[in-house]
């Protein structure tokens, strides 16, 4: 594919002017739980929407340790935006290392990048099959026709759903045997419904609603075979495409503990009970929680990094990172009582942002399941080696 001129270099040095104009923004876009269309501005304008896009593509190639620091401070400012905006980094990261989509769609994309915000997300999740990544085969089908495809099926969590330009539908093909991928569908395409059915605790502004597919048309090279465990063919890029997920999403949620993090500190230098005379922060036993507060959010921070760089157990340190996260924002909870969970305080806003963690594939109890067993099997071989030296 030709070289196509996007969006100016992304300005990771001014990462901190993002994180504090989309903080800005973050408590309207909670209450509203409006597709959070000014800080996604705020995002392309920094040129950080692009940031994966590959060099291959005129892009700036941005590594998995590039994409992790960006999505940390885009989470600190509104996990809402960085959500959505992971998704679009992830789909760069993926096109940079299988060159998967057609030229002429993948063209269309990054000339639009240069002009707008340009959305992309895979939607996977289903009613009935809930997550992928425990296994099973998708309802949505993809049926052949002269043209092309044709694609019919509902999707639920759609991250970003009605801000997407371009929906990669995770589907199975009507032929024997069946396929599996994903199909490119723009969003402009008849028979697609948007409905707005995302009513949740956390990350409200995210706008993961459902999506219809009524017959909706497709390209007949629309078609991208499943690669989601696709090798980077770019040295120091970082990791397989689940990491970059892992990990990202790790990345989000520890923002989110910073911000908090940052507001409790504020608040403990500012209240100043009566009975007291002094600052909150003055008094040793606010001094040692936020203390232990710090040396989480530190040790969450030199695993993430450090995975990002050299990925090993990517599953592992979203568990670990997200765990921290929630510990974090918690403790500040417990501390300081009913004004943290008072709206009149961003920490609320936090807690319940935070809670979302969890939620995201890969989940605890696999990446734990399988932990274990890797640590287990090489013990089970030693005891039989051992056992049968006697």
């Amino acid at each position: 594919m030709p070289t196509t001129t996007i969006v100016a270099e992304p300005r990771l040095s001014h990462l901190v002017d993002v994180t504090t104009a989309l903080a800005e923004l973050a408590e309207t876009h909670d209450r509203t739980a409006d597709l959070p269309s000014g800080g996604l501005a705020v995002v392309h304008h920094a040129g950080l929407l692009t940031l994966t896009v590959g060099t291959q593509y005129g892009g700036p190639g941005g590594s998995l340790a590039d994409a992790v620091r960006t999505l940390t401070a885009l989470g600190q400012g509104d996990p809402a935006v960085a959500l959505i905006s992971a998704m679009t980094l992830f789909a760069h990261a993926a096109q940079a290392r299988t060159g998967a989509w057609p030229e002429p769609g993948y063209t269309e994309v990054l000339a639009e990048s240069a002009q707008h915000p340009t959305l992309i997300n895979a939607l996977r999740v289903e009613p009935d099959l809930g997550t992928p990544a425990r296994g099973g085969l998708p309802a949505t089908t993809a049926r052949r026709t002269a043209t092309g495809w044709e694609i019919t099926g509902h999707k639920i969590f759609s991250t970003g759903a009605a801000g997407l330009r371009w929906m990669q539908v995770w589907a199975r093909t009507d032929e024997e045997p069946v396929r599996v991928g994903a199909f490119l569908v723009r969003t402009d395409t008849a028979g697609i419904t948007i409905q707005r059915t995302w009513d949740h605790l956390g990350l409200r502004a995210s706008r993961s609603d459902d999506v219809i597919f009524d017959r909706v048309a497709v390209a007949g090279d629309a078609f991208l075979p499943d690669t989601g465990n696709a090798p980077s063919p770019v040295p120091g890029a970082g990791g397989d495409l689940r990491d970059w997920n892992a990990l990202g999403i790790a990345a989000i949620y520890l923002g989110v503990a910073y911000a908090a993090r940052d507001w409790l500190t504020g608040y403990l230098q500012e209240r100043i009970p009566s009975n007291l005379g002094k600052p909150l922060a003055a008094l040793p036993r606010f001094q040692s929680e936020v203390g232990a507060i710090q040396a989480s959010l530190a040790s969450a921070q030199a695993f993430l990094t450090a995975e990002s760089a050299f990925p090993t157990n990517a599953g592992l340190a979203k568990t670990v990172v997200t765990g921290a996260a929630i510990d974090a924002v918690q403790r500040g909870v417990a501390l300081i009582g009913n004004a943290a969970l008072s709206r009149s305080n961003p920490l609320e806003r936090h807690l319940r942002d935070v809670l979302c963690g969890r939620i995201h594939t890969p989940q605890d109890d696999m990446v734990l399941a399988t932990a274990g067993r890797a640590a287990l099997e090489p013990a089970a071989g030693n005891a039989k080696g051992n056992s049968s030296d006697r």
